[in-house]
């Protein structure tokens, strides 16, 4: 039985071993070992995604596979026919080897990051909804591969994280969307019994395992996709119980998160050298939605128009009704090399970088020789000022709808990690005391140890 932290930005597992959590390294393709593998995917074709899926899956899901996934497969014999005539390696790669592919060259293959951020999605067609399924049981499949190799035996049974809710504007019909696609893959490549559990629930049971005394304890996971707060009585009297609902005295979550504060970044530290914030031949302001939709890879259909043959046509338009008509034309550059992500990504990267150091500089060679800006922490908090007040409405919705004050806060998610965001939890609750978990670790230790006590 497993842990297992199927996150936007990255996934892990762990075990329980000698009644403690133990995160299993996974071994990359350099030999090298992480307790995380990022959330990305790259095949050189999507259609041979579903090819790659049916040869991993167990003999007693292959048929049903097969029959349901008839057009995928056709297409993917097409696509592999195409792939072996040009001589191009027809394998899926996955995290860090995947982003490091799509940089190679973008506009070649096809490369999703953070499908978790897609799962409930509104207006999903029903073949949509099967290549979600695909790309995550693919994903889970790589994952399980991995710790049952580390491990040396199978694994056959699974509590997955969850957030409070999934990104999607229909409230819980987006959320048993997203709850079924991953149940349906996590199935599918071998899982007998999936359960799920609340993302910060989960990272409150490792912390709970601190506690010597009955403590109120509100939990803050800041994520890639998602930011929860969870309000737990928690304490070494309760541990035991297989069944802690009357314990969740409140949780709240929203769909932003890591993701967002890389786009705000990215809008506020990168997008002005592309023209955004200057002004038309008439003195009027440069429209802003195609700045915003180049950026917004957590949305398919604002992708979907920015990359439309229809909006070159107005971003030719708008470079030549702009004053500064060269640093419009980078954004063409954009839209023509399919550079979103490698745009967020540089976003990303000097955030991390300003958990240690005052500023970054991002290049941006990719769009214009030369080309570069700089960021610091200032641009990082300026950039997010919107994001931290939705996180302090959300912390302040969690303590209401609990009717009581917290003692501790307990703060966990990779975001979280940075001092941005960390010294505005401070500032928003100055009063409780904040102990700051292990970022990228609590929510799938807590996972496991929910594992081991339901599954005895």
């Amino acid at each position: 039985m497993i842990g297992f932290d199927y996150g936007t930005s990255n996934c892990s597992v762990a075990i329980m071993a000698d009644g403690q959590p133990q995160i299993i390294p996974f071994k990359d393709i350099n030999s090298q070992y992480s307790n995380t593998i990022a959330s990305n995917l790259y095949a050189p074709d999507r259609d041979i995604i579903a090819h790659w899926l049916y040869q991993q899956l167990p003999t007693n899901q292959q048929g049903l596979y097969k029959d349901t996934r008839a057009l995928q497969l056709q297409k993917a014999q097409r696509a592999l026919r195409e792939l072996s005539f040009d001589g191009i390696d027809s394998e899926l790669v996955f995290g860090t080897a995947a982003l490091d592919k799509y940089l190679e060259d973008p506009e070649e293959g096809y490369y999703i990051k953070s499908p978790k951020s897609f799962l409930g999605a509104s207006g999903l067609a029903p073949m949509q909804i099967q290549l979600f399924e695909d790309i995550v049981a693919a994903m889970m499949s790589n994952v399980k591969n991995l710790t049952e190799a580390q491990l040396g035996h199978q694994i056959t049974q699974t509590v997955i994280g969850r957030p409070i809710n999934f990104q999607g504007l229909r409230g819980e019909e987006s959320n048993r969307q997203a709850i079924n696609v991953l149940a349906n893959a996590a199935k599918r490549v071998g899982f007998r019994d999936v359960e799920f559990q609340f993302e910060p629930v989960a990272a409150g049971f490792e912390f709970e395992a601190s506690l010597n005394k009955e403590s109120k304890v509100l939990v803050v996971d800041i994520g890639g996709g998602t930011s929860d707060c969870s309000m737990l009585l928690m304490g070494p009297e309760y541990s035991a119980s297989n069944d802690r609902t009357q314990h969740l005295l409140a949780h709240s979550g929203v769909r932003i998160a890591g993701n967002d504060f890389d786009i705000q970044l990215a809008l506020q530290g990168i997008m002005p050298s592309l023209g955004m914030n200057g002004l038309l031949k008439t003195g009027k302001p440069i429209p802003t939605a195609s700045f915003y939709q180049a950026l917004a890879i957590n949305n398919i259909n604002e992708q979907s128009e920015f990359y439309s043959a229809n909006n070159r046509r107005s971003l030719l338009q708008l470079s030549r009704d702009a004053k500064e008509t060269a640093e419009v034309e980078r954004l063409i550059t954009v839209h023509d090399h399919k550079l979103s992500y490698q745009l967020v990504n540089a976003a990303e990267q000097a955030k991390i970088a300003l958990s240690t150091q005052d500023q970054q500089v991002i290049q941006l060679n990719e769009i214009a020789d030369g080309l570069h800006t700089t960021v610091d922490k200032k641009t990082l908090a300026q950039a997010n000022k919107r994001t931290l007040a939705s996180i302090g409405e959300l912390m302040h919705s969690a303590v209401k709808q609990a009717q009581c004050q917290p003692d501790v806060i307990f703060v966990t998610g990779g975001t979280a990690k940075s001092p941005v965001i960390s010294q505005f939890i401070q500032q928003t609750m100055p009063n409780v005391p904040i102990v700051i978990g292990d970022h990228f670790g609590s929510v799938t230790s807590g996972l496991a140890r929910w594992a081991g006590q339901i599954f005895k």
